[in-house]
């Protein structure tokens, strides 16, 4: 592609291929892994938001309603703004969106380190948040575009980033905001500022595999889906978003009230209560990165029915074991409960091929806006019931995950992207 002024090395290299309208390279790992890394980045600034709970609620004197609105503002902004940037993506490829919504995200932390009041926090994780639903559209259009064949690695590379972003808030909590309090925060400037840099990196290979004619494939306009199919599509969607909703809320709850719940029962300090949350989310990170081969072994629909439906027994019984037995069962849940993680995101794509930014808006967006919700309506509940009950009663949530044998087999999802 020389004489288009296009420099790809040679892992990038493109050749004809019909599936991307001429462009076709093969995976392109150092952008996998750069996109990975700042996947990290964007997720270990939004998980500061929770990680700084117990410090805002302490300066603040909030309530655990109050602390619920945080969670819901950071969230819900980004599952609004998500779908709507997907959408627009998946028709108007915009690089350069990539290093703007990381700037969003530097101005959100800066604000966040000096908010005084329960106002200026709002808008901080707001901003926190529009920043986040401007990254992981094209984020993951960067990830399938330098997959090349390989799609379920790619997703596996890209979501581990963000998991283990997420996983890093309790050490936050214990590690800097525990001994700087909320001026911590500022720690993550240098943090945007870095991810800044790796976004326009990306954004120029990004913008020069579009000059150079790579575009996603799209179902021919020209072939005729059945209503059958199209209904089955639609209502593996809707079973799709309610899994999504219930792994979200349960993850929730975990992350953003059982550290409470360890200080009131087990009389466990703020600093080791993180700890538990950190083995949850860092088991959930590895269960992210090997939920990828392990579908490509054992089936995409598989793997998200034994992430539902295995973790319901460990949440049944988590509330009711000894503190070390606690642990134990929260590094087995993470690990299950997140294994589907990046699954189900190809398991969508696959269902809606093409529209790579709409389905993570779709899948991704609405998992940030459901955690949202889910920790409003569980800090609701927390003031009303006591954190104790809330624990127990979320418990019963994966069981809802016997809805995904409603999903169509792997067989039929092949099916249909080969007819």
């Amino acid at each position: 592609m020389a004489d288009r002024g296009v420099a790809l090395d040679k892992a990038s290299a493109p050749s004809p291929s019909p599936a991307t309208g001429g462009v076709q390279q093969a995976t392109v790992y150092r952008i996998l892994l750069a996109i990975s890394f700042v996947h990290l980045f964007n997720d270990s600034i939004q998980s500061v938001i929770p990680a700084i709970f117990p410090i805002l609620k302490d300066n603040l004197l909030l309530t655990f309603t109050q602390i619920g609105w945080i969670s819901f503002a950071i969230n819900f902004t980004s599952s609004i703004i998500q779908p709507v940037i997907g959408y627009a993506a998946d028709r108007r490829p915009t690089p350069i969106l990539l290093p703007i919504g990381m700037c969003f995200t530097f101005a959100g932390v800066f604000l966040l380190a000096y908010a005084s009041t329960y106002a200026l926090v709002l808008l901080a994780v707001i901003l926190i948040g529009l920043g986040s639903a401007t990254f992981h559209p094209e984020g993951m259009r960067v990830a399938h575009m330098a997959a090349g064949m390989r799609k379920g690695l790619s997703q596996s590379i890209f979501q581990v980033g963000g998991n283990a972003g997420q996983s890093l808030a309790p050490l936050l909590t214990k590690f800097i905001f525990v001994p700087f309090g909320q001026a911590g925060a500022m720690f993550f400037t240098f943090v945007a500022g870095a991810g800044i840099l790796v976004q326009s990196y990306i954004a120029t290979w990004y913008a020069s595999m579009l000059k150079a004619g790579y575009t996603f494939k799209k179902r021919a306009s020209n072939i005729t889906i059945s209503p059958v199919r199209r209904k089955s599509v639609r209502n593996a969607t809707i079973v799709l978003v309610v899994l999504v909703f219930i792994r979200s809320w349960y993850g929730a709850a975990i992350s953003s009230y059982y550290a409470f719940y360890l200080m009131d029962t087990y009389r466990i300090s703020l600093e080791n209560a993180q700890i538990y949350i950190f083995l949850f989310l860092a088991s959930g990170a590895v269960g992210t990165f090997f939920g990828g081969p392990l579908a490509d072994r054992y089936g995409r629909r598989n793997m998200i029915m034994f992430s539902m439906i295995g973790t319901a027994p460990i949440a049944l019984i988590l509330p009711f074991v000894p503190s070390f037995w606690a642990g134990v069962l929260l590094v087995i849940s993470g690990f299950v409960l997140l294994s589907s993680f990046s699954v189900t995101v190809v398991y969508a794509q696959m269902l809606h091929p093409g529209n790579i930014g709409t389905v993570s808006g779709l899948i991704t967006g609405f998992a940030f806006g459901m955690g949202g919700i889910g920790s409003l309506v569980l800090g609701n509940l927390g003031d009303a019931w006591g954190i104790d009950h809330v624990m127990i009663a979320v418990g019963f949530l994966p069981l809802l995950g016997l809805l995904a044998w409603l999903l169509p087999t792997d067989r039929k999802l092949d099916e249909w992207a080969n007819s």
